[in-house]
């Protein structure tokens, strides 16, 4: 599976733990960066990790930032892109199970290295469940027109 990750300046630790552990269990990482603690601009690198996601490049994505919401908001303005905030294990499997996220994004204040393990673990191993949830994700994906 090939996953593509970004991150701004606040999210730069935790998605260099990010991309360590993804490839330890195997994924194809593709890391848009950022690439150091420099401040740079969040949307740069939500736009890129949907863009890939989208088009088809990758199968999903991982954002951080220092909250998540700013990545996620972001990333929700690609058309097919459902990004989810997730802080939580509970979150990561509603998003994948009912809402077919195919970009998982977290936040590196409330989220530590332990509790991103368990979140990705969950997300990436959790599939959609369809029938009356994909009604509703079709919906979601019609509000973009």
């Amino acid at each position: 599976m090939k996953v593509a990750i970004g991150s701004d300046h606040g999210g730069y630790d935790l998605k260099t733990f990010v991309a360590g552990y993804l490839k330890e269990q195997g994924y194809e990482v593709t890391d848009h960066g950022c690439y150091d603690k420099e401040s740079v601009d969040y949307p740069d690198y939500a736009k890129a990790v949907a863009h890939d996601v989208k088009d088809k490049k990758t199968d999903c994505g991982v954002l951080i930032c220092t909250s998540g919401q700013g990545m996620s908001m972001t990333a929700n303005k690609v058309q097919g892109i459902r990004a989810a905030l997730c802080t939580d294990e509970y979150a990561a499997r509603m998003s994948r199970l009912h809402n077919d996220a195919n970009i998982l994004v977290m936040g590196a204040n409330p989220v530590d290295e332990k509790n991103a393990r368990v979140i990705m673990d969950v997300w990436f191993a959790t599939e959609f469940e369809g029938g009356r949830h994909q009604r509703r994700v079709q919906k979601i994906d019609n509000s973009e027109n």
